[in-house]
């Protein structure tokens, strides 16, 4: 089974929908999906990823199930200078600190973690992303998956790049921190994870390609900036915070 995790296009906050960018981006992204062989469509509840899968879904003439646990991963929490802020931005100096924060099991002992709720919200996009595999055959068993019913079928998500981390940390193994700050998904980038079973029953997840633009660089278009901080300090231009 393949599996594509699709951010959303440049985002309009404000609107919870697309920039003009942004629709421009799903355009071309619909391009690349259009041609491919997708066994089911799922979405965020959140405008701007159902903005972003509306020209894929009517250049196909598909319809995707909203899925309430794709939603951008909720939790605020207490930032360590008192401040609040989503689960997935940290300073480095605050992060790299805590050498928990690197580890699998861990990284939720954090008490900023704890009470904001991190723990429960992570574990129900867990729970929630185990019920989809095995709805398509691959039922989660400790950190593999049984084959129930082995296929080569395409599933596509349309969510948000904190949560892309989230499911990649349960798919893979790893604690989020380090792929919340250490990775960044463009708009409309697509992140593919492909089935491999190599002995007959048990299959595990690997991921083929992380924050694919390509459609992007085809239409000699430059990715949009979002997700990302300044280069260096001193690019006033680029964002700090």
């Amino acid at each position: 089974m393949k599996l594509l995790i699709v951010r959303h296009g440049d985002p309009d906050y404000s609107i919870d929908s697309l920039t003009e960018t942004g629709w421009a981006e799903a355009e071309l992204l619909s391009s690349r999906l259009s041609k491919l062989d997708i066994r089911a469509f799922y979405c965020s509840p959140l405008g701007r990823a159902k903005d972003t899968s509306r020209a894929t879904l009517e250049k196909m003439g598909r319809s995707a199930e909203i899925l309430p646990w794709l939603r951008e991963f909720p939790p605020k929490v207490r930032k360590p200078d008192g401040h609040g802020t989503v689960s997935w931005d940290w300073l480095p100096q605050d992060w790299t600190a805590r050498d928990y924060f690197y580890d699998r099991d861990h990284w939720m002992d954090a008490p900023e973690f704890r009470e904001a709720g991190v723990p429960e919200a992570y574990r129900q996009v867990c729970a929630g992303l185990d019920a989809l595999t095995a709805r398509h055959g691959y039922i989660r068993e400790g950190n593999a998956y049984r084959a129930e019913r082995p296929n080569g079928d395409t599933i596509v998500l349309f969510c948000h790049f904190g949560l892309e981390c989230v499911l990649l940390s349960h798919l893979l193994g790893i604690s989020p921190m380090p792929l919340w700050h250490g990775m960044c998904a463009a708009p409309t980038s697509v992140t593919t994870l492909i089935t491999e079973e190599r002995r007959e029953g048990t299959a595990s997840f690997r991921m083929n390609a992380f924050g694919d633009i390509s459609h992007l660089y085809t239409a000699g278009r430059e990715p949009s900036f979002s997700a990302r901080f300044c280069e260096m300090y001193s690019n006033t231009h680029e964002r700090h915070d």
